[in-house]
């Protein structure tokens, strides 16, 4: 039971919640001038959670086809029916069910949002058979994070978590360009739209370059917005080397590290900034007190 659980949680990725977590933590930290109520915090947990394991889940049974004749995702647990696909139904229905309790549970808006949400989340998975615009609907689904969180919080949008959404969608895509070079061939082959595929690897990693450079711009304006201090901004340059490293290690004609770029560093990456972004929030409150 262990292993099939082990297996589960892999084959879902779940260790990718990391990416957009931290930002829709550091919404409710900022939304709350502090720290959030325990019970806000949870359920914010609990539906970032969800939402992700059904995205996943629903992903992994809409791309089994693709999967099966793709030589990188072939060993995949799905493909070699190590997880049945009325498992993965299984856990996605739960995982919805559970996200749009999580969203009653925070308050009225949440609730009415959620399906809009799930419905983006899910629908990304069909996007890489009709637009390379694939890239930046995956960053929006990680996008949609922050303004969920701050929804949470404060139960309205303002502008801020709107920047920080635009921030994610863009490192996002940054990110997953470089995860697609690997599929060039395969995607030419099948008729699949992706950046890499319908421009090469070389321009390819450009794009996500400079979706990096527009992302450090995004988070400094997200700063500016919501009056935050010299802590964030260190946070803001300490990301800058992270992301270079991540482009460093790629080059058109070696893409051996792609996985590590796109995954190793981005986990980096929303950590660093999530603990640096809530420092600054807790130091300003705390002085505000004084």
């Amino acid at each position: 039971m262990w292993h099939k659980l082990l297996v589960l949680l892999q084959t879902i990725r779940f260790q990718h919640s990391v990416f957009a977590l931290p930002f829709a933590l550091t919404a409710a930290f900022v939304a709350s001038q502090g720290w959030p109520r325990a019970d806000t915090l949870a359920w914010i947990l609990v539906a970032m959670v969800s939402a992700r394991t059904a995205a996943m889940s629903f992903n992994r049974l809409a791309d089994l086809d693709y999967d099966r004749r793709n030589p990188r995702t072939r060993k995949r647990a799905l493909v070699t029916g190590e997880i049945s696909r009325r498992t993965l139904w299984a856990v996605l229905a739960g995982s919805a069910a559970v996200f749009f309790v999580s969203a009653g549970m925070l308050n009225a808006l949440c609730l009415k949002l959620s399906p809009l949400a799930l419905a983006l989340l899910l629908g990304y998975s069909y996007t890489k058979r009709f637009t390379v615009l694939t890239h930046w609907i995956l960053g929006s689904c990680l996008g949609i994070a922050p303004v969920g969180a701050w929804i949470a919080v404060r139960e309205s949008i303002a502008l801020s978590p709107l920047i920080l959404a635009a921030a994610v969608t863009a490192w996002t895509a940054g990110f997953d360009i470089i995860y697609a070079c690997q599929d060039i061939r395969f995607d030419r082959k099948e008729g699949l739209y992706s950046l890499p595929a319908r421009w090469g690897a070389r321009r390819a990693l450009v794009i996500s370059a400079l979706n990096h450079v527009v992302t450090i711009w995004l988070l400094a304006f997200f700063g500016q917005t919501a009056d935050l201090g010299w802590l964030y901004y260190l946070g803001v340059v300490a990301l800058i080397p992270v992301l270079w490293w991540e482009h460093h290690i790629v080059r058109p004609n070696d893409l051996r590290r792609a996985e590590t770029a796109s995954f190793v560093a981005s986990g980096v990456f929303s950590i660093v900034f999530f603990l640096f972004a809530a420092a600054d929030v807790i130091y300003i409150s705390s002085r505000l007190r004084i």
